[in-house]
């Protein structure tokens, strides 16, 4: 899970509400043929396309929809905006991809992560050696070498970001910031939509001040004996 999604998650159960995760292609109908696809290289970008969007619509019937129903908070790590990004930079049609996606349940908020592509190379590089070829974006021939591939393929990719970000009401961020930082500025934006969002217990905090105010109320015989005095 992402980390920045992970703590969020923690904080929101803390303050006592139910909350779900669902995460981009993770549904266990496409998985095999997914990994398949990529191990020989096979896909195209439409397949790559409609292999994303089965996996979406799964989770959205499974994972996202029964649990708003319930009242519960929806976390999503990539949501339709990384199909709209992603396949659009790989020469899927932009209107098709937005039709495909048409009955996908809109977010409350939406976060848009900026970073730099330095940043985000380093980043996916950390513990390995090399990028994996859809990764890189070798599928589409920009370039021979894996890295120059992943920044023109990059480079793709943030262009539709930026161009969604008033769009779809994106709430960017900055991805460079120190992650408590981030954290603490998502918490702020989240909070005002928590209003009356269904709790199934009282925060934490809110549990430790009950429990200090019972310990410091006196008791009936402190009361009884002060007023005897």
């Amino acid at each position: 899970m992402n980390i920045l999604v992970d703590s969020l998650s923690q904080w929101l159960i803390s303050e006592g509400y139910t909350v779900f995760f669902s995460e981009w292609n993770s549904s266990p109908l496409v998985k095999k043929t997914t990994r398949k696809g990529k191990k020989k290289q096979l896909l195209s970008s439409t397949t790559f396309s409609l292999i994303h969007a089965t996996d979406f619509a799964d989770r959205t019937e499974h994972d996202i929809i029964p649990p708003l129903k319930a009242g519960a908070i929806v976390l999503a790590d990539r949501y339709i905006y990384t199909a709209f990004a992603r396949d659009v930079a790989r020469n899927v049609d932009r209107q098709w991809v937005r039709e495909l996606y048409q009955f996908a349940v809109k977010p409350t908020v939406a976060f848009y992560y900026r970073v730099p592509l330095e940043v985000s190379l380093s980043r996916i590089l950390t513990g390995r050696t090399e990028l994996k070829y859809y990764e890189a974006g070798l599928d589409l021939g920009l370039s021979n070498d894996p890295q120059e591939s992943f920044r023109l393929f990059q480079q793709r990719i943030v262009s539709e970001y930026e161009s969604m970000v008033e769009e779809f009401e994106l709430t960017a961020m900055d991805a460079t910031l120190p992650i408590p930082e981030q954290q603490r500025r998502m918490r702020k934006i989240i909070r005002p939509y928590l209003q009356g969002v269904r709790r199934i217990r009282a925060s934490a905090k809110e549990s430790a001040w009950a429990g200090l105010a019972r310990e410091m109320r006196p008791t009936q015989v402190d009361i009884v004996g002060r007023t005897g005095r």
